[in-house]
């Protein structure tokens, strides 16, 4: 909503005072957390980061998870949020 008022003026102007603001913000918000999820499960697909790294090493898993998790909203945010 902020990005909207701030950049988007007039369409935010335009959801708002049509009553389609909520469910515009709600949409995208969905899209955005579909596509973080699958973002992040291809990546640790192809990372190979497993169950069985987790276990083993609780400390390397959590940094390539963190990782995957800002590329992953780097993206989403370029593709969805601010697009």
């Amino acid at each position: 909503m902020r990005y909207l008022k701030e950049y988007h003026r007039s369409t935010y102007t335009t959801l708002l005072t049509g009553g389609r603001l909520n469910t515009y913000l709600a949409d995208i918000d969905k899209q955005a957390q579909e596509r973080m999820e699958n973002l992040i499960e291809q990546m640790k697909q192809a990372q190979g980061i497993t169950e069985q790294l987790k276990a083993e090493n609780a400390l390397e898993w959590t940094q390539r998870m963190n990782n995957i998790r800002a590329c992953a909203k780097e993206i989403v945010d370029k593709e969805i949020i601010f697009a």
